[in-house]
């Protein structure tokens, strides 16, 4: 008796085991992913604002991402963006809002990948991973307001071999994900960028790379709104060097921005440094609205996630306001 009952109950383990296995392979979930960044910093302002010298500590920002990759070529992101609030409201909490919100679809070998939804603009993500020090604050077309890192639309990206060549194109609202959808009147977006010469870096910025972007697009209400670029960049694991040139127009105002960085790190170290020159002319036809800023530092890997920076940022204006310096020290926490 004891024998049968040992031998059914091991069949029926044998069975529920089976059944389980089978389910779990039905009703898995798919692969889905949690992290984030966290920028934070200490700054001394050298110039008085509303009368009080800064001398502070913050966070910047925070982004958490959730990312779901599927079977057949399909996967989500999802980033929320926790900033500081509008100025003046008094208030050291963060308000939340979304970053990116969309879905996309890569065909099995092929070299396209299609999005909807909240998705990067072409040209933003692409400079930011070129340069690869967000941490110490935007690039120069996005501080001046030019350009944002993330839209409402529909895009594709392309990418040819080992990202010899890599572009994207992309039907957006022109607003930017924190202005509202606007109207009817939507911007086109383009950037291609082209891998003249190899380096150890194979990735989609590295290499000697001829980089060109195009926007137009019309303001809500009407009225054009622009933007021309064209870049020269190198990129190796030790050494990255561009220069780019863009022209706007917003409404009736033509601008322009010059803007150069470079970024060395020392071999068999942590250690790097960095520096960065921004020109902005909002209107090219004044001679008295032109910004320049100079950006130098010195930044130590201290892990994979962990960054920290020391530098010093100056600003200098054409007429009227005096020239400013900030002493920082960031860094930049990834999970």
């Amino acid at each position: 008796m004891h024998v049968r009952r040992l031998l059914s109950l091991a069949a029926a383990f044998a069975v529920s085991a089976t059944w389980v296995s089978v389910l779990e392979g039905q009703t898995s979930s798919p692969p889905v992913s949690l992290g984030g960044v966290v920028y934070a910093q200490w700054m001394y302002q050298d110039f008085p604002v509303g009368g009080v010298r800064v001398n502070s500590f913050d966070v910047k920002r925070a982004y958490v991402n959730l990312i779901g990759r599927f079977s057949s070529g399909v996967f989500t992101r999802v980033t929320v963006d926790l900033y500081n609030p509008p100025a003046g409201t008094g208030d050291s909490s963060r308000t939340v809002r979304l970053k990116y919100a969309y879905f996309g679809y890569t065909p099995a070998g092929s070299g396209w990948t299609f999005k909807l939804g909240e998705i990067h603009t072409p040209w933003l993500d692409w400079e930011e991973t070129l340069w690869d020090y967000r941490v110490q604050g935007p690039m120069a077309l996005d501080r001046a307001g030019y350009l944002t890192a993330s839209d409402f639309g529909a895009g594709i990206d392309y990418k040819l071999g080992a990202d010899r060549v890599n572009g994207q194109f992309a039907v957006v609202n022109g607003e930017g994900y924190s202005r509202g959808t606007g109207d009817y009147r939507k911007d086109a977006q383009l950037r291609l960028s082209a891998r003249l010469m190899d380096t150890n870096d194979s990735s989609r910025v590295g290499g000697l790379r001829l980089t060109g972007y195009g926007q137009i697009g019309k303001v809500t209400g009407g009225g054009d709104r622009d933007r021309y670029l064209g870049m020269v960049s190198y990129r190796s694991k030790q050494i990255t060097l561009a220069g780019e040139y863009a022209s706007t127009k917003d409404l009736t105002a033509k601008g322009s921005v010059i803007s150069g960085f470079a970024v060395y790190k020392f071999a068999a170290s942590k250690i790097a440094v960095l520096g960065r020159f921004d020109v902005t002319d909002p209107n090219t036809s004044l001679g008295n609205d032109k910004q320049t800023r100079i950006i130098g530092g010195v930044s130590y890997q201290v892990s994979p996630q962990l960054r920290l920076l020391a530098d010093l940022d100056r600003v200098s204006f054409e007429t009227g306001t005096t020239s400013h310096s900030q002493a920082l020290i960031q860094a930049q926490i990834n999970f």
